[in-house]
C-alpha cells in the first residue's frame, strides 16, 4: 500500500477539478497513430476514469495511417492538394472506409474491455456510434475537384447531447452522410471541432505529435488566450507548433475559440496520463488556450474564505504567518484581494488602513507554492497599492519573518517599530519579533 505523501497532496488537489468537471463535455480528438503507437489501451484508461467522475465524453478518431495502408495494399497512390487535404475519388474512398470501419470496431472493442485487476474492471463503456455528422463536397479547390473529400456541414447535436445525457460515450469517425446517401472523407480535426461548438462542448482535447506550442527558445507555452493564438497564426515564426497545428488543428483551435468552447488544449499523444496530468494538475503538461485570461484578481467574498484558508493554514503551521480563525476572515473578508487562477484562489493579501496617519498595512500576504514564481505576488502587490491610493494612503507597510529580500526587491525599506502607527505599535508581538518594512506611494 503506497504512503507516498505526493500521491496524496496530488489526490487532494485533483479533488476541486473532479467537482468541476462533472456534468461536463469534453470532446477529444486524436489521429490514427494513437492506436498505431500501442497508447490506446492506457489512452481508455484515462477515458474511462473521465466518464466514471461524470464526464461526458465524445471521442473523435483519424485514420490517416491506416488509410495510407489500405491504399499501399491495392497499390494506390496518395493524392493530396496543395492544402495537404487528401483527394478523395472512388477507389480512394473504398479504403477510407475499410480504414476507418476497423479502426471503429478496434477502438469499440477497447472500451468495452471489463478485465480484473485493469483500470476497467467492472466498467466497461457504453459505445454509440451514428451517422451525428452531415457532410458536403469541398468542391473545387484551385482548379483540383476534391471529389468525395467533404466538409462539415451539419452536426445532429440534439442526437448527441441525448446519447450523453444516457450515459454513452459517442465515437465518431471522420466521415460524414449527405441528403443525397454519399459518404464523404473528413478530417477529424475538423470534425471534433464542429462538434464541440454544436455541443457546446466545455473542453476540446488534440492529442497530438508534441506537447503543445513552444515559443522560439524551445519552452512550452503552458496558458495562452484566444487572442494570443491569432496572433500566433498570423506570424507563426514566433512560436513552433505541432506539425498538424500549422493548418487543420490551429485552424480548429480558432475556429472553436470564436465559436464559444471555453478551453482547448493540446496534449503530446505519447505521454501515458497525459489526459490526466494536463486536467488534474494545476501546471498541466501541454498548452491550454482559454477565452480570457485565466488569473483574474478581484475583492474577496464570503465565498472565498474556504479558499483562502486552504492557501494560508500551511503558513500559519510553519509560524509565517499569524493564525487567522475563520471567523476573523468572516469579518474582514472585504479587506482581502485575491487572485484566483482558473477557479482556484492562489494568491491572497489584506489591508488594513489606518486613516489617521494616512498608512496602510500589507497583511496575510500568502502565494499558492506552485505559483511563486509566476509573478503573482508582484500583481497582488500592485492592486493592492493601487487600493492604497484610492483611500487617500501615503505609505503602506508590512511586518515579516520570511520574505524581507522580497520586500526589499518590490520597494519596500526597513525601518523601526516607532514608525508604525500607534494603535499598531501597541499589538506588535516580540515573540514573533517581525521585522518590519515601509514603502512610500507615489
Amino acid at each position: 500500500m503506497s504512503t507516498s505523501p505526493e500521491f496524496v497532496a496530488w489526490f487532494r488537489s485533483a479533488a476541486p477539478y473532479i467537482r468541476t468537471f462533472r456534468g461536463q463535455t469534453f470532446v477529444i480528438a486524436f489521429d490514427g497513430d494513437v492506436i498505431d503507437e500501442g497508447n490506446f489501451t492506457d489512452l481508455t484508461h484515462d477515458i474511462n476514469l473521465l466518464v466514471s467522475v461524470g464526464v461526458r465524453v465524445v471521442l473523435v478518431h483519424g485514420a490517416r495511417p491506416q488509410i495510407e495502408r489500405s491504399l499501399k495494399s491495392k497499390k494506390l497512390k496518395s493524392n493530396f492538394s496543395n492544402h495537404q487535404i487528401r483527394v478523395t475519388d472512388e477507389e480512394t474512398l473504398t479504403c477510407v472506409k475499410e480504414a476507418n470501419g476497423r479502426l471503429r470496431l478496434e477502438i469499440e472493442a477497447l472500451l468495452s474491455m471489463g478485465l480484473p485487476n485493469t483500470p476497467l474492471a467492472g466498467s466497461p463503456i457504453r459505445v454509440t456510434s451514428g451517422n451525428f455528422v452531415i457532410a458536403q463536397p469541398k468542391g473545387i479547390i484551385n482548379g483540383i475537384d476534391m471529389l468525395y473529400s467533404g466538409d462539415v456541414r451539419k452536426v445532429r447535436h440534439e442526437a448527441i447531447i441525448q446519447r450523453l445525457e444516457d450515459g454513452e460515450l459517442v465515437l465518431l469517425s471522420p466521415l460524414g452522410y449527405s441528403a443525397t446517401g454519399e459518404i464523404f472523407n473528413l478530417t477529424h480535426e475538423d470534425v471534433a471541432t464542429e462538434v464541440a461548438i454544436a455541443v457546446k462542448a466545455n473542453k476540446l482535447i488534440y492529442l497530438c505529435d508534441q506537447a503543445g506550442i513552444n515559443d522560439k527558445q524551445g519552452n512550452l507555452l503552458h496558458e495562452l488566450t484566444a487572442s494570443e493564438i491569432r496572433l500566433i497564426e498570423k506570424k507563426q515564426s514566433r512560436a513552433k507548433v505541432p506539425s498538424q497545428a500549422k493548418n487543420r488543428i490551429f485552424q480548429g483551435l480558432i475556429k472553436a475559440s470564436d465559436g464559444g468552447v471555453d478551453r482547448l488544449h493540446l496534449i503530446d499523444r505519447k505521454i501515458n496520463g497525459g489526459i490526466l496530468l494536463e486536467l488534474f494538475t494545476h501546471e498541466g503538461i501541454g498548452t491550454m488556450i482559454s477565452q480570457d485570461s485565466l488569473e483574474n484578481i478581484r475583492t474577496a467574498t464570503q465565498d472565498d474564505i474556504g479558499g483562502i484558508l486552504n492557501l494560508i493554514e500551511p503558513l500559519e503551521k510553519e509560524s509565517v504567518l499569524v493564525k487567522r480563525p475563520r471567523e476573523t476572515l468572516e469579518t474582514e473578508i472585504k479587506k482581502f484581494t485575491i487572485v484566483e487562477h482558473d477557479g482556484l484562489i492562489i494568491g491572497c493579501g489584506a489591508l488594513n488602513p489606518f486613516g489617521k496617519e494616512k498608512v496602510g498595512e500589507l497583511a496575510c500576504l500568502a502565494v499558492h507554492p506552485d505559483f511563486q514564481n509566476a509573478g503573482v505576488g508582484e500583481r497582488l502587490l500592485k492592486v493592492i497599492e493601487t487600493n492604497c491610493k484610492k483611500e487617500k494612503l501615503k505609505n503602506v507597510f508590512v511586518l515579516t519573518t520570511k520574505s524581507s529580500h522580497w520586500f526589499l526587491e518590490n520597494g519596500f525599506k526597513k525601518t523601526l517599530l516607532g514608525a508604525l502607527p500607534k494603535e499598531k505599535a501597541r499589538l506588535y508581538n516580540y515573540q514573533r519579533n517581525s521585522k518590519i518594512y515601509n514603502k512610500e506611494l507615489k
